[in-house]
């Protein structure tokens, strides 16, 4: 599956849930799933449906392919850590979404292109890889140019989320320092039932 680059309300009401990774707008007034159906459909949901809607949400949110995706997830069964506690770290120590974790962009695909562009530095060095892995003690800041632009300016203003536990933010620098690591995400997620879908296909 490839990065889904269509409606994201319509994929936020098909798992029922706001991602704010994906975007700033809420399901609130059409919290049923998309389609003529939507609103009277009361089908039983099975268990592959359970454990499907909740990987899509960590997809959706995280704007994530099926295959590098299911590499985290490899990655996470590798470690010593609990399975579902490492796929949550790893997506959240990525460095796009540390930009967005940070407020330095509305959404993840805005911190994405923030960092294809060269305008976040890491550790005080120009990066334009968005999958890189942050560390305790990594400084992420926009560069001079960056600190200019208005998507940077209004996405500070407005922060619709919370700033982690694991993040110190100074705002006289602009600047964040990942004092942590990650263990949870900002919205709901049964991290298991994802799990449990690549338990059987991997």
């Amino acid at each position: 599956m490839s990065r889904y680059v269509g409606p994201k309300v319509k994929k936020m009401r098909a798992v029922g849930i706001d991602l704010p990774g994906l975007s700033r707008k809420t399901i609130e007034h059409r919290p049923y799933p998309p389609g003529d159906h939507g609103q009277g459909r009361r089908t039983r949901i099975s268990e592959y449906g359970l454990q499907l809607k909740e990987k899509q949400r960590l997809v959706f949110n995280y704007g994530m392919g099926e295959r590098p995706f299911r590499r985290y997830v490899k990655e996470a069964l590798a470690s010593k850590k609990p399975t579902g506690e490492k796929l949550i770290e790893l997506l959240e120590r990525r460095l796009d979404n540390a930009v967005f974790r940070a407020g330095f962009a509305p959404t993840i695909p805005a911190a994405r292109q923030l960092v294809r562009h060269r305008h976040i530095l890491l550790n005080g060095k120009r990066v334009n890889i968005p999958s890189i892995q942050i560390c305790v003690g990594d400084v992420i800041q926009p560069g001079e140019k960056g600190r200019e632009l208005l998507v940077v300016q209004d996405s500070l203003e407005r922060m619709q989320i919370e700033r982690p536990d694991w993040m110190v933010f100074e705002h006289a620098e602009m600047k964040a320092t990942v004092n942590g690591l990650p263990d949870s995400v900002p919205f709901e997620i049964d991290v298991q039932q994802v799990v449990g879908y690549y338990s059987k296909r991997l």
